[in-house]
């Protein structure tokens, strides 16, 4: 397959078989990746593979605190209320989730069960915690070296037959993966990478997130 075929066949995958990853091939998807660009060449990014039951941890105090009220905590400034055409996309591949699964707009159980799937991380058997060094803030180049670094993650497991989804909701009490995951307090988490073999059998994997077109977001400046 050619990497223009191999690069659009790559989804988002939500569900996981009951299926270790060796930790040599975790490595081998790292040792791929880690060739994404970054500026100055200066690989600002850290990887955390956790598995087991440092990742239960995580998954039960990500849940339990959310369920209790407690304010989500990031280790840097964002913000994810998105607006206008941002916002109908996060509708739009929601709506496709909820269809695939069968979640009704109104049934508030399904919803929920779904939310916390996401604070679980899916209930994958890996979570790549990918962290920068706290002196780098404001750290916007550094984010952008691990959003290459991720994507080469996603592309190298996806070769290999191991699916993975992004996910923010895994870290949002960033406090419980320090602590479970042993990260040191002077590196901010930015992003994990759920990843695990693809369950078939589960609905939402079959989804298929759309792109807009070309002529919505880029502009041809000086050519014929």
């Amino acid at each position: 397959m050619d990497f223009s075929s191999f690069a659009q066949s790559r989804k988002s995958v939500r569900g996981f078989q009951k299926k270790t990853i060796p930790k040599a091939v975790v490595d081998e998807i790292i040792s791929v990746a880690k060739w994404a660009p970054s500026s100055y060449n200066t690989q600002t990014w850290r990887v955390h593979a956790v598995t087991g039951e440092a990742l239960d941890k995580i998954r039960e105090g990500n849940t339990n605190n959310t369920l209790a009220g407690k304010p989500h905590q990031r280790d840097f400034p964002y913000k994810e209320d998105y607006e206008g055409e941002h916002r109908r996309r996060q509708i739009d591949v929601a709506i496709q989730l909820f269809e695939a699964m069968g979640i009704a707009r109104d049934d508030k159980e399904k919803r929920m069960d779904w939310m916390l799937r996401g604070f679980r991380q899916f209930d994958a058997p890996v979570s790549l915690v990918l962290t920068y060094d706290k002196h780098l803030e404001p750290a916007a180049i550094s984010q952008f070296s691990l959003g290459s670094l991720a994507y080469g993650i996603v592309l190298a497991a996806w070769e290999r037959g191991i699916g993975c989804v992004i996910n923010g909701q895994g870290i949002m009490q960033s406090d419980v993966v320090h602590e479970h995951a042993n990260i040191p307090d002077d590196e901010s988490i930015m992003i994990c990478i759920a990843m695990g073999y693809p369950d078939d059998s589960f609905a939402a994997n079959d989804v298929r997130s759309t792109r807009a077109a070309n002529q919505d977001f880029v502009r041809y400046v000086g050519f014929e």
